[in-house]
């Protein structure tokens, strides 16, 4: 399934995707898409509905984030090996975890305003994996029974706020705007394996990143299972999952006003966000 929420921010309305593309509202079913819907007895309840029962949403709808109430917005940073190279820094031993502050998030078409302070704004196209079942110290062999599914995420960094006001990355990648989520949650059914799939971010119709998630130096599992251990992760708790290469910062390239992020991941659709 796709699900998706639609319509005005701060009164999104639950729905999902049929399979011809088109957007139907789930209204009558569901308030909305919540964390104890991501359950696999609550998602299998949402795959019994006929989708062509479903009535058709406004097809130009504004499109939200897909899941309301996200606790804990968890980042693996260096976890793509040719991101690592384009940094010159050495691979982690272990994944290297932050945390983005929950008011970044927002709708995969919503406007950025640029933030006043910053004149490095650069992008990072990631996978984002949404937990449905609590997983506290899981093996890896167990760690995808407790994802619900995926989405494309943008991890927005300001790169001067991250590196040159005392070094710490939350800071710098944690303003509002700066994580767009979906177009839509993507159950893990309809992808075969996460390790498997291309992502790219085109900056005003030129193509910056393309990379794919077998570069990853850790997979969805192992950081799944490897967070696991030191706090439990929730249903709705999203997890980006690094950056291939290409970001700004290894161009010496930065976002300005006027520009255009399109990104795009295998089998999770497009964002495209217009910095204002």
């Amino acid at each position: 399934m796709k699900l998706v929420r639609w319509g005005a921010k701060g009164a999104e309305r639950p729905g999902l995707m049929d399979d011809q593309g088109r957007l139907r509202d789930l209204g009558h079913h569901c308030t909305d898409i919540t964390p104890q819907m991501l359950s696999p007895d609550g998602l299998a309840r949402l795959a019994a509905i006929d989708p062509h029962s479903l009535p058709l949403a406004p097809q130009d709808a504004r499109l939200g984030v897909p899941v309301s109430g996200i606790g804990n917005l968890l980042v693996i940073g260096l976890n793509y090996r040719d991101h690592i190279a384009e940094t010159g820094l050495t691979a982690p031993t272990e994944p290297v975890m932050f945390n983005k502050h929950t008011g970044a998030i927002a709708g995969p078409n919503d406007p950025l305003p640029l933030p006043p302070g910053t004149t490095k704004l650069d992008w990072e196209v990631e996978l984002a994996v949404v937990m449905g079942s609590t997983a506290w110290q899981v093996d890896e062999a167990q760690a995808l029974d407790h994802v619900a599914g995926y989405m494309i995420g943008n991890d927005l960094s300001a790169r001067d706020w991250q590196m040159e006001r005392g070094g710490q990355w939350s800071k710098g990648k944690s303003a509002p705007g700066f994580c767009p989520l979906g177009p839509w949650l993507v159950t893990k059914d309809e992808i075969a394996d996460p390790q498997a799939l291309w992502l790219r971010t085109d900056i005003n119709a030129r193509r910056k990143q393309d990379g794919t998630t077998a570069d990853m130096v850790f997979g969805v599992a192992v950081i799944v299972s490897y967070l696991s251990h030191f706090m439990a992760l929730a249903p709705g708790d999203v997890i980006l999952t690094g950056t291939p290469a290409g970001v700004g910062l290894g161009r010496g390239e930065f976002l300005a006003a006027g520009d255009l992020m399109d990104l795009s991941i295998q089998g999770l659709g497009r964002q495209s966000v217009r910095l204002t």
